[in-house]
This record gives C-alpha cells, structure tokens and sequence, in this order.
C-alpha cells in the first residue's frame, strides 16, 4: 500500500495523457501556445474568475501574487504558522515580514477572530491557507481586509474545487494561487501551478512578471524586471485531461473521508476532521487528531500501512523563521495540533479493501 499511488491515476488515464504528450511533442510548441492559454481558460472557467497566469508552481504563484501587490521590505503580511514553509517563505524573499496568527484547532484554518489584533500600520496583506481542502473563515477575512485596506491571496494550493458559501476556492481574495504538484487533487508531472484573479491590472502584471517582463507584443521589450516562471505545455496537456476528472474525484475523495469518519468516529483517543457547514470540503488530506499519534504511527508502520504527518514543526518554531524572534508557547493552538495531527491515505482510487484494512488496525491499535 502507498500513502499516494500517481500510478493507479496514471493507468486509468493512461491512453488520454499520452496522446496530449504525443500531441504537445509533434506540435514542437513547448513554451507557452495553445495548451497553456486553454488550459487557463478552463481555470478560469472552473474558477469562475476572468484571469489566470500559469506559471511553474504554486510557490512562485504566490510570490509574484505578492510582487504584484507591491509587497516590499518594512512590510508585514498576516499568515498562518500551521502550512507547509513556502506561504511564508514568500514573504520573507519579498524582504517583507510574516506575521502569524494561531489557528482554529477544529478546522486548522487561521483563526479569523484573532487577525485584527495582529495588523499595524505596516501590514499590507493577509494570505489564509486553505488547508488540506477547506476554506478558511472569507467572509471575516474580507470584512477585515476591507476594513483595514489590505489586499487579500487566497492560499489555495490544496484546495482546488473547495467551496465557501458556494464560491470557489481562489475567487473571493485580490489574487490567488494554485499548486499543481502532482500529489495535489489536481496533480501535473512536476512542478507546475497557477495564479488567479479578477483584476484585470494585476493579471497583465502576473502576465509580465512570469515571463522575463517581456511586452506581449515584443518577447526582447522588458517593460519590467520579472523572473522566469512559465507553465510548459506539456504539464497545461496533461492538467487539461485531469481537469475534466476533476469533480469527480474530489467527490470520491469526500465519501472516502466519510467513510473514515463512520468507522472513526466512535473511538475515544481520536478526534476526526471537522467539516465546517459554510464549506465544501475536497480532502487534499485526511487528517485526524490523536493524543497517541506517535504510538499509533509506530504500530501503523509494522503493519506495513503508510501514514504523514502534516505539520510536525509550526513555521514560528522553524530554524529558518528564528529570526522573527518568536517562541513556544506563542501559538498553542498550532503547537498542539502539530503534536496530534495524523494525516491517513486518500485519494480517488485508494480500494475499499486498502481502506478497511487501515481502519480495522487502528482499531485494533486503540482496542
């Protein structure tokens, strides 16, 4: 059993991503053309937004997100400490300062409530994390941004598909940023990613901040100093036979999370992942509480059943964060779940035996 098997996907999907490949390779147009402008297209249209920039990761989608926005060094940006490095790496590389605010310990979200405490006069911008497939609190989010004239980058890396009161992940913030890893719900063959928005002024600065800041009319006509970020056509083919799948195995992916929580739910030691009413969650990740995680870890791995662990070390506790100047203790909430959270296998064409066989040795661990 693998924590994530691409190569199930792949066997289905097999003779479809070939030809888009084969297709991609006798065209010879590697570099931008026809698959990456439609694979934008149907993003925006999937979305339900007007503008998307593909560029080679939801990492530098997020960085350029910010650049666009003007983020500069004095500047502060409010995040949470409970994701994976890059979100806040991204404000460090602009010279701009991450500001971490604790989390909900039911969602995992950052806590919404305690934000306001945290902005002076330097923040300029907020960047929830939807994490593991669920929306953060956007309505108090936006409420608040408004209020203090912040821009607002949905952090939407694991959560393509995801719902907020019936809106998209990645529609409701200034601009947004999607990762294509190929473990995400939707996966390319490498790196790959996306930046989304409804402003038409930051996707043309998206636009030339991806590709060298070249003029659209004049590839050697630098309007800007930009970088190399390019979504290549063969990962936009490939991502654009995925798509179509795309509902639907993030459907398969919620009767799997339900079907853990049925079976789950009763045992005592373990606290299952809370789906808020307001959200349609698309479980990038199952991901459970447990007092006894390590234990439980241990007696998982001897009986050859794969598990993660996402996240053991808070960002405000990480070396590379040290000069922020922050401590244990500052985020309790962060720092416990970081000490409980169990993340399970799930994805689309994980077999009902492979699932009962996980839920009936952690039965077994806690009887």
């Amino acid at each position: 059993m693998k924590f994530f098997d691409l190569s199930k996907q792949y066997s289905i999907l097999e003779k479809e991503i070939d030809s888009a490949v084969k297709k991609v390779m006798q065209d010879s147009y590697f570099i931008g053309g026809k698959e990456v402008q439609d694979f934008e297209q149907e993003i925006a249209q999937f979305c339900n937004v007007k503008y998307c920039a593909g560029m080679n990761s939801g990492t530098d989608a997020l960085f350029l997100a910010l650049k666009v926005l003007g983020i500069k060094e004095g500047d502060e940006v409010i995040t949470t400490p409970f994701t994976f490095i890059a979100t806040a790496e991204v404000i460090a590389n602009c010279q701009a300062k991450p500001v971490f605010v604790d989390i909900d310990p039911k969602t995992f979200n950052i806590d919404a409530s305690k934000i306001e405490e945290k902005i002076t006069d330097k923040t300029k911008a907020i960047i929830p994390v939807h994490i593991f497939g669920q929306m953060a609190d956007m309505d108090k989010i936006m409420e608040i941004a408004n209020k203090h004239k912040l821009f607002v980058i949905e952090d939407a890396a694991q959560a393509i598909g995801a719902e907020y009161k019936g809106k998209k992940a990645g529609s409701i913030g200034d601009i947004s940023a999607f990762s294509f890893f190929p473990t995400k719900n939707l996966g390319a063959c490498a790196d790959a990613g996306m930046a989304i928005t409804n402003n038409k002024d930051f996707s043309n600065q998206l636009f030339l901040l991806k590709n060298h800041g070249s003029s659209l009319d004049d590839k050697y006509k630098h309007l800007i100093l930009g970088t190399n970020s390019r979504l290549d056509a063969i990962q936009a083919a490939i991502l654009r036979v995925k798509l179509k799948y795309l509902n639907d195995w993030n459907q398969k992916r919620l009767e799997i999370a339900q079907y853990y929580n049925q079976n789950l739910q009763d045992i005592k030691e373990i606290e299952c992942p809370a789906i808020d009413d307001d959200c349609k969650h698309i479980f990038h990740q199952y991901t459970l509480k447990t007092k006894k995680r390590d234990e439980l870890v241990d007696f998982l791995n001897e009986k050859n059943i794969p598990t993660m662990i996402y996240y053991q070390i808070p960002l405000h506790l990480q070396e590379a964060f040290k000069y922020l100047g922050y401590k244990k203790g500052d985020f309790p909430n962060a720092e416990l779940i970081c000490q409980s959270v169990l993340s399970l296998p799930i994805y689309p064409e994980l077999s009902k035996e492979d699932q009962d066989l996980i839920i009936k040795n952690i039965k077994e661990f806690f009887n």
